[in-house]
């Protein structure tokens, strides 16, 4: 048996847990009546609370005693605290402002032992490792707590330290979610898949990989070289000399809290673009590298004085496959434009619906649901929206959540609540799809040019609204230009890889009816003030030219007026 003590276990193994807890049901047992007596107390005090006409006199006592259950039932506990801490349009305020303390307000555990530990760990004295150590931490969060300290050469350091015997806790709070996830899979309203376990597992892996330092380690060099040409972005540094599986060293971050909205404008800084800076590092995560943070509450993220926002703890990433970063990437587009039809067709290839599910049925019904979570205007999108509207049609279609996806969703929700917490009116698609849009328009890849050109034509007819629809979106951004991505769309045009293209257009010009000069007008409103008269000339001659002899004597009119716009003395550019 002692092979499967999970004090030893390096790896989430399900099997081998279970297996240590089926010979010793007592402590399954005695930790499962704990769980279950702890929250039907706190439930009964507000029942009691609402029978005595008390609710609103107890509230910052009954939120001060969730906080507190939370903190004694463990770790495991306090990451749903977390979780919640980042959501205030899920939890009331009282709650939520003494959940965010479970982020870095937690007691902490006996210095002596964590000194202990750093010396087992790094195999020295602490003086022989630090110059200075703070003699009592600066914060303790539910994995472990954190030191200030400065090594013997200098530089200031952030010193984390784990939290004693803490894979058996986890292990047997995995334990019981995990058999409870067996129960009660069967009576839950919601089809999250065909094993509610898998996600107890996700959850499961990620947690013994968080609370492996070296992995952690691992993961913040890799994030820092995804952001390295990003000046925006701080990663601390790891100085693996002071470094091992429960003793993490890596430099020291000022900065500010993220919901800490007072301080961050005290330092001069605009919440408005610390939001912009984190909803846009969050999506090339998702859509760009693929390696993502998995946990990036308000304890995580920091506001930096010179206007960077630096992330820490990663423990918990996940790493998303390209075709996967490239279906996200359909089926934002597709739900902007309202392309239900297609939308149905990503959801059954990110593995939400079966490939054999027919889709013909759930095509209204995403039409019916999701287009009045996006309104008429994508600026009235958010992801709160979208999820509590998409929980209807788990009721009535066999949709399920893949267990990678549950923290995918966790994230973004997550960050979303941060970006709530400074702006109550934020919406995610303000900043999220001119980022979007920016990146299909330049192209900068075979896959997005492939997926810009499934934007651009539908049912084989070229889509002009879409096209302009995206230029007048990407110009939101400060950061895209429109010269380099049409000179990125000319050479794109006259590659092998733009014949397609170019067959389309020819055709869109000849048999769209609807495209007259006004049109060319109207897109030639969207880019003027960003191309020069004599570029853009040098531009259609181009084009013309490289287009087949068969279609330019029928586009010639409409051409005409394409090169007319560059000729100073057509009157179109006065």
């Amino acid at each position: 048996m002692g092979q499967y003590q999970p004090a030893q276990l390096k790896r989430y193994n399900p099997e081998a847990i279970a297996r240590h807890y089926r010979y010793r049901p007592w402590l399954a047992w005695g930790r499962l009546l704990r769980i279950i007596w702890s929250f039907a107390g706190f439930i009964l005090s507000l029942k009691w609370d609402e029978w005595q006409n008390q609710v609103e006199q107890n509230r910052g006592k009954r939120a001060t005693q969730l906080r507190q259950l939370l903190t004694r039932l463990g770790p495991t506990f306090i990451k749903v605290g977390q979780a919640l801490s980042t959501r205030p349009d899920l939890i009331r305020k009282d709650f939520l402002e003494e959940l965010v303390k479970l982020q870095d307000q937690l007691p902490p555990f006996d210095n002596a032992i964590a000194y202990a530990l750093i010396e087992k760990e790094l195999g020295c004295a602490v003086t022989d490792a630090y110059s200075e150590l703070s003699p009592n931490p600066v914060a303790a969060a539910s994995l472990g707590q954190v030191y200030r300290g400065r090594l013997l050469s200098g530089e200031e350091v952030a010193v984390k330290v784990q939290r004693p015997n803490l894979r058996p806790t986890l292990s047997l709070d995995l334990y019981l979610m995990r058999w409870a996830a067996g129960w009660l899979a069967p009576w839950l309203p919601l089809n999250l898949g065909h094993d509610l376990t898998l996600i107890v597992d996700e959850f499961g892996t990620k947690l013994f990989e968080e609370i492996d330092y070296i992995n952690e380690g691992r993961n913040a060099e890799k994030f820092a070289t995804n952001f390295r040409n990003d000046p925006q972005v701080k990663v601390p540094a790891i100085y693996w000399r002071y470094t091992n599986t429960r003793v993490l060293t890596l430099e020291w971050i000022n900065g500010f809290k993220l919901t800490d909205t007072k301080n961050i404008r005290a330092a001069g800084l605009d919440p408005e673009a610390v939001i912009q800076i984190g909803v846009t590092s969050g999506l090339q995560q998702l859509l760009e590298h693929g390696f993502f943070h998995a946990d990036p509450h308000p304890g995580n993220l920091f506001a930096m004085p010179d206007g960077r926002m630096a992330y820490i703890d990663f423990g918990m990433m996940d790493q998303l496959e390209e075709t996967t970063k490239e279906t996200l990437v359909d089926a934002l587009v597709h739900l902007v434009n309202k392309d239900y039809l297609d939308l149905a067709t990503d959801f059954v290839n990110l593995g939400f619906l079966t490939p054999d599910t027919n889709i013909c049925p759930i095509v209204p019904a995403l039409e019916a649901v999701l287009g009045n979570a996006i309104g008429k205007n994508v600026g009235d999108f958010n992801f709160k929206t979208i999820t509590d509207e998409f929980s209807e049609l788990m009721y009535e279609y066999p949709f399920r959540v893949p267990a990678k996806f549950a923290l995918i969703i966790r994230s973004l929700v997550t960050q979303e609540g941060i970006a709530l917490t400074l702006n109550p009116d934020f919406k995610i698609v303000e900043v999220g799809y001119p980022y979007i849009a920016r990146r299909l328009l330049t192209g900068e890849s075979p896959p997005l040019r492939r997926r810009l050109l499934n934007v651009l034509f539908k049912d084989g007819k070229f889509q002009w609204q879409r096209l302009e629809n995206l230029i007048a979106i990407a110009r939101t951004d400060g950061n895209f230009d429109v010269l380099p991505t049409a000179q990125m769309g000319l050479q794109f045009l006259l590659s092998e890889e733009g014949k397609f293209l170019r067959r389309q257009l020819v055709l869109a010009l000849t048999e769209d009816d609807r495209l007259h000069t006004e049109e060319v007008q109207r897109l030639w409103d969207l880019v003027k003030d960003d191309i020069k008269p004599n570029r853009l000339l040098d531009v259609a001659i181009g084009f013309l030219a490289e287009l087949s002899r068969e279609g330019v004597a029928a586009i010639l009119p409409k051409a005409t007026a394409f090169v007319n716009l560059g000729n100073p003395t057509s009157g179109v550019m006065r």
